[in-house]
């Protein structure tokens, strides 16, 4: 995600740029109470392996050893093939449907507003999302702090409620009208559980455009209620 938003060359890789922004992922994340230290240190530590043995005096002169680069780079390029790949084929659905002349679906109409066909976001692309409604909302200085708080669990059941009456509705849209720093803070941790449990899917057909959420209910699940 990193690489993709800063569009770095992942044959240069910039360990300070990337560290300091994983960096601030993880001041997020520890203010939310996310574990994801974990993979932070995994990548960090390969970045560091890497750039460490790219600094070497005979490094350029030892051609029988592997860029070690490569190893970094080969999965990156692969998921970067695959998803240009996935980007295609859902491209030609939307062209399809169209030739067919089937009445214009979402993905569609989507197309025809300039904003491209979606893909489904992941854990980084809804932090910078919240951080982002925090700046420019200035939700610090904004919002009340109150005695009453709000629970996750709380939170979750307002969430499902929106997305069974709606089916699908914007980021942004469930922070409408909150006026505590529990409220919002609860919503979003509600909403990281129910992408995590699969009851909830996230899609970003931009960079820089709202985030839209979907929801994943059981069709036999609904249907015995």
């Amino acid at each position: 995600h990193l690489i993709h938003k800063n569009e770095v060359d992942i044959f240069d890789i910039p360990i300070a740029t990337i560290t300091d922004q994983y960096l601030e992922y993880l001041d997020m994340m520890r203010a939310l109470n996310i574990s994801v230290a974990t993979d932070f240190l995994v990548m960090a530590s390969t970045l560091i392996h890497i750039k460490s043995k790219m600094l070497l005096p005979d490094y350029t002169q030892d051609r029988d050893e592997e860029d070690p680069r490569v190893e970094i780079m080969r999965p990156l390029l692969e998921y970067m093939h695959l998803k240009g790949a996935a980007e295609e084929l859902a491209e030609r659905e939307i062209l399809q449907k169209d030739v067919f002349t089937r009445p214009p679906d979402k993905a569609l109409v989507r197309q025809v507003a300039g904003e491209g066909p979606e893909v489904e976001a992941n854990i980084f692309q809804l932090i910078t999302a919240f951080k982002r409604i925090i700046d420019e909302e200035q939700l610090e200085t904004r919002l009340k702090i109150e005695a009453a708080r709000w629970s996750v669990k709380e939170k979750t059941v307002y969430l499902l409620t929106l997305l069974r009456e709606k089916g699908t509705v914007y980021f942004r849209k469930i922070f409408e009208g909150q006026l505590t720093v529990s409220e919002v803070i609860a919503t979003f941790l509600a909403l990281l559980e129910l992408v995590r449990a699969g009851m909830v899917r996230v899609f970003q057909p931009s960079q820089d455009s709202d985030i839209r959420l979907e929801a994943k209910f059981d069709d036999k699940v609904d249907n015995d209620d």
